[in-house]
């Protein structure tokens, strides 16, 4: 197989590269685990032969995540948000309106976000030898030990650049020439690099969004994967309506390059299957409301106060806008806004509340990530009241935040302090709630 051609797609400032080949009638986007190099993996033979099989079916694009491999290095790992952005643009680059997408290892967490935010974009999704957490938790008790796993980071840390760091993911029938596997580690990233997207690893929960996914999903995993225990694979096919878990056997890198990964890959993107429902979308809400309103349009008058309203509205459109938010209804005296990250729902939230503040008013917000039903332009459902209720509970000139969106913002730089339990009304459950600061 001839290799191909490696181009550039620009996301802002920060330049992604990527790869386009095969001839196949399906569009197959490959998204990688931790690190890659796209031009160095092609001299694996193993590798080369599994891309040569999803050719023959698909039309393929891999490519280097930000601050990896071949992509812009002197920027930031990124966050899942940025990254979810940075699959969309290669997608257009590529020319692809929708398509499957293919996650390992760590790129899994990042599939599965794409597809609960663009089921519109996502054919199916495919996850292999990934985790929607890895780290164990009380309420998730599968997980592995969070020492455990921090001292085996900072093992491949140290070991970065000989071969020895990734070769500890590639045993038996996966196992690669070590001299080619320790170019890989130094031309995919740096130690400081790898160290950060280690801590990114530790950080990513997408638990919250498995039941907002909506499309065919297949899970493989296996119980001899010594990285990541085929239970953690199992617990999202029993979360994702419809998905399928297929234990491949073998080892992690298995997983990535293995025989029995490839025949169920080609399966399940050649096979027929449901479209998806894009009724439903996870999305972000941000609810901002004034404080105390009533009052001080009592102590302006009518005039006056309607002067501030209009500034109001403006400044926060403008910090809508700016966030690359979507303005769903105007309530008077505040906003419902949607976005697709959590993160810069925040930051706009932060935002508003400096921006109005020069006018003599504060504004509390809300912000929730959940699944939400599409009605024309407005949103709804339990994730849109879930919102609304935070807001509720908002100091003057705070923006709280779920749990959910807390999990969800690792690596954004955003700092949370606990606000505790509470009980939102008209909402089931209880929601541990956080103060979001800059």
């Amino acid at each position: 197989m001839q290799r191909p051609e490696t181009y550039y797609a620009k996301n802002g400032d920060v330049h992604l590269a990527y790869q386009v080949f095969g001839d196949g009638p399906h569009d197959l986007v490959i998204v990688p685990g931790f690190v890659s190099h796209l031009e160095t993996l092609w001299d694996s033979p193993p590798f080369e032969a599994t891309m040569e099989r999803f050719a023959r079916f698909a039309r393929v694009v891999r490519f280097d995540k930000r601050g990896i491999g071949l992509s812009d290095r002197a920027v930031e790992v990124g966050t899942l948000e940025e990254r979810i952005d940075d699959v969309c643009v290669v997608m257009d680059a590529a020319g692809m309106s929708s398509a499957t997408l293919l996650g390992h290892s760590e790129g899994g967490a990042m599939v599965m976000l794409f597809a609960a935010m663009h089921p519109d974009r996502t054919e199916r999704i495919a996850v292999s030898g990934s985790w929607a957490r890895l780290i164990r938790d009380d309420d998730y008790p599968i997980g592995l030990e969070a020492d455990v796993v921090e001292a085996f980071g900072t093992w491949i840390t140290d070991h970065w650049g000989t071969g020895e760091a990734m070769g500890a993911f590639f045993t038996g029938s996966a196992e690669p020439d070590r001299e080619l596997i320790a170019r890989l580690e130094r031309q995919a990233a740096s130690p400081g690099a790898l160290r950060r997207i280690w801590e990114m690893i530790l950080d990513t929960d997408v638990r919250s969004v498995l039941d907002a996914i909506r499309v065919p999903t297949l899970v493989m995993g296996s119980k001899t994967d010594q990285q990541v225990p085929g239970r953690l694979g199992r617990y999202i096919a029993d979360r994702v309506e419809g998905a399928r878990y297929v234990d491949i056997g073998g080892s992690h890198g298995d997983s990535v390059m293995g025989d029995a990964m490839e025949r169920e890959v080609e399966q399940f993107v050649t096979g027929d299957a449901p479209s998806a429902r894009v009724d439903r979308v996870l999305a972000t809400v941000l609810f901002t409301d004034i404080v105390g309103s009533t009052e001080r349009a009592v102590d302006l008058g009518d005039t006056r106060w309607r002067a501030v309203l209009d500034d109001h509205d403006e400044r926060v459109r403008r910090e809508v806008g700016r966030h690359n938010g979507r303005e769903v209804k105007h309530t008077g005296d505040g906003f419902l806004a949607a976005f697709d990250g959590p993160a810069r729902a925040v930051q706009c939230g932060l935002a508003v509340a400096d921006a109005v503040r020069p006018l003599g008013i504060e504004v509390r917000a809300g912000v929730h990530t959940g699944e939400c039903e599409r009605r024309g332009d407005d949103l709804g459902g339990i994730a849109v009241h879930t919102g609304a209720r935070v807001a509720a509970l908002a100091a003057p000139s705070e923006v709280l935040v779920t749990r959910t969106v807390k999990d969800l913002v690792a690596g954004s730089g955003l700092v949370f302090t606990d606000r505790g339990e509470h009980e939102l009304r008209g909402v089931p459950d209880s929601w541990r709630l956080y103060a979001a600061n800059r």
